[in-house]
C-alpha cells in the first residue's frame, strides 16, 4: 500500500490512545506556538514600550479574532470534508474541498486587507476605547501593518487543518514552529534593536505568517500530500461550498462571537474602568490589564483547542467509516486530556496571577497590579471544565448534528456571556463584567453535559 494512503488508512487501524498521542501532541504544540505570536508580541510591547501599548493591542484583538473566524469557517470546514471523505474512499472530493479551501482563504484575505485599509480609522473607533484614549493611537499603528500580512495569515492558519486532516500533524506542527521562532527573532530586531515600537511587533508577525504560508503551500503542493492542491478549479462549484460552510460553522460562530465578546468588554472597560480603579486613565489601565489575562487564558485554552483538531480527523474518518466505538473511545481520550490541562492551569493562575503578570508589566503602575492578577483570578473561576465544553461541542460535528455544535458554540459567547456582561455590569460596574465569564461557563456547562449524555448513549447503542 502506498505510503500516502497508510497515513489516512491508519486513523481506522492504529490503536485510539496512540493515534491520539500521535495527533494531538503536534497539534498542541503547534497551538501553543501560534499562541506565541500575539504572547510574544504582548510581552516585548509591555517591557520594551509601555503597559498602555497593551491596551492598544486589546483594541486590535476583536478584528483579529474575526480572521481567524473566516480562516476556521473554511479551514476546519474542508477539514471536516477532507477527513471525511477519506474515510469513505473518495479521494476525489476531498480534493475538491481542498482547491475550494484554497480560493476562499485568498479571496477573504484580499477583501479583507482592502476594506481594512480603507476605513482605517473607522473601523478602530468603533473597537471599544473611551474618548481620548493614548491606547487608539496604538492600536492604529499595529493593525495598519498587519493587514498586509492579512492574506498570509488566513491561507497558513486555514490550510494548517487540512493538512492534519489528511495524516500529516507534523507538517502543521513545524509551518507553526517556523513561524513563532521567526516572530520571536524579529520581535527582538525590531522592538528591543529598531526602537519601532508596536510598528515593529506587527512587521515580525507579517514575516511570520508569510514564512509559515510558504512552507505549508509547498508541502501541499508536493507529491508527498494525500490530497494535493492543484489549482484545476475555475469555476467554485456552491454545493462544496455549502459543505464546507456547514462542516466549519460551529467553530466560526465561536470564533466570531468571541470577537463580539471582546468588543464588549473593550467598551465595558471604557465605561468603567476610570471609576473603578479610580486613576484618570482607569480606561486604559483596565484594557491592559484585560489582555493580559486573555493572553494567559488563550495560553491554557491554545493545548486544548490542539487536542480538539488532533482528535477531529480520528473521529472523522472512524464515524464515516461506521466504527462508532472508536469514536467513543477517542472522545473520551480527548476529554480527559483536556481537563488535565484545564486544572493545571487553573491551579497556575489562583497560585501566581501576580508572577504572571509582571512577566509583561515588570515596572507596572500601581492601578494595573492590583487589578489584573484579581480578574485573572475571578475570571477563570471555572477553567476546569472549559476542556469538556470545547471537545463536546466538536463531536457534534463530527456525528453530523451542526445545529447542536452551532448552538453550543452560541451559548457561551452569546446567551449565556453577553446577557451577563450587561446585568452585571449595570450592578456591579468593572467587577460585575468579570464575574460574567464564571458565570456563563457554569451554565453552558450544564447544557452541554445534558446534551451530550444523549449523543453518547447513541454511540454506545
Amino acid at each position: 500500500m502506498p505510503q500516502t494512503a497508510d497515513a489516512a488508512s491508519r486513523l481506522g487501524t492504529e490503536s485510539i490512545g496512540k493515534l491520539l498521542l500521535k495527533f494531538s501532541i503536534p497539534a498542541i504544540t503547534g497551538m501553543l506556538v501560534n499562541a506565541l505570536y500575539n504572547l510574544v508580541d504582548r510581552i516585548f510591547i509591555g517591557q520594551a514600550v509601555n503597559e498602555i501599548a497593551l491596551g492598544g493591542i486589546s483594541l486590535v484583538l476583536p478584528l483579529m479574532t474575526i480572521g481567524m473566524a473566516f480562516a476556521m469557517l473554511f479551514g476546519i470546514g474542508a477539514a471536516n470534508m477532507i477527513s471525511m471523505r477519506l474515510g469513505q474512499g473518495k479521494k476525489q472530493d476531498a480534493e475538491n474541498a481542498l482547491d475550494h479551501c484554497f480560493f476562499l482563504l485568498i479571496g477573504t484575505g484580499i477583501v479583507t486587507m482592502i476594506i481594512g485599509l480603507i476605513f482605517l480609522d473607522p473601523i478602530l473607533s468603533l473597537m471599544g476605547a473611551a474618548e481620548g484614549s493614548e491606547a487608539l493611537s496604538y492600536a492604529r499603528d499595529y493593525f495598519r501593518i498587519t493587514l498586509f500580512g492579512y492574506v498570509f495569515f488566513m491561507v497558513s492558519f486555514g490550510l494548517s487543518h487540512c493538512t492534519r486532516a489528511q495524516g500529516f500533524p507534523g507538517v502543521t506542527m513545524i509551518s507553526m514552529i517556523l513561524g513563532a521562532v521567526l516572530n520571536i527573532v524579529f520581535d527582538a530586531v525590531f522592538i528591543l534593536w529598531f526602537k519601532w515600537g508596536v510598528e515593529g511587533a506587527a512587521w515580525a508577525t507579517v514575516i511570520a505568517t508569510f514564512s509559515s504560508t510558504v512552507y505549508l503551500l509547498r508541502f501541499i503542493l508536493s507529491k508527498k500530500a494525500v490530497v494535493r492542491l492543484n489549482f484545476r478549479i475555475l469555476k467554485p462549484d456552491l454545493s462544496i461550498i455549502v459543505q464546507i460552510l456547514a462542516f466549519g460553522s460551529a467553530q466560526f460562530l465561536l470564533q466570531f462571537l468571541m470577537s463580539a465578546v471582546q468588543l464588549l468588554i473593550n467598551t465595558s472597560m471604557g465605561w468603567y474602568g476610570e471609576a473603578a480603579l479610580g486613576v484618570a486613565n482607569g480606561g486604559d489601565i483596565a484594557l491592559s490589564g484585560m489582555n493580559i489575562a486573555g493572553a494567559i487564558l488563550m495560553l491554557i485554552l491554545m493545548p486544548i483547542f490542539g487536542i480538539n483538531q488532533g482528535s477531529q480527523p480520528i473521529l472523522g474518518y472512524n464515524y464515516g467509516a461506521k466504527m462508532y466505538r472508536r469514536v467513543l473511545r477517542a472522545y473520551l481520550g480527548a476529554i480527559a486530556a483536556a481537563t488535565a490541562i484545564c486544572v493545571i492551569g487553573f491551579a497556575v493562575v489562583q497560585l501566581f496571577s501576580v508572577q504572571l503578570v509582571r512577566g509583561f508589566a515588570p515596572n507596572g503602575s500601581e492601578a494595573i497590579m492590583d487589578f489584573a492578577p484579581r480578574a485573572m483570578r475571578i475570571m477563570m473561576l471555572l477553567l476546569p471544565v472549559a476542556g469538556f465544553q470545547i471537545v463536546s461541542t466538536n463531536m457534534f460535528v463530527v456525528t453530523g448534528r451542526p445545529k447542536i455544535s452551532i448552538f453550543l458554540s452560541m451559548l457561551r459567547q452569546c446567551i449565556a456571556l453577553i446577557p451577563c456582561i450587561f446585568i452585571f455590569g449595570k450592578i456591579w460596574g468593572l467587577w460585575g463584567v468579570i464575574a460574567a465569564t464564571p458565570v456563563a461557563d457554569g451554565f453552558a456547562f450544564i447544557i452541554t453535559a445534558i446534551l451530550i449524555s444523549f449523543e453518547l448513549k447513541k454511540l454506545r447503542s
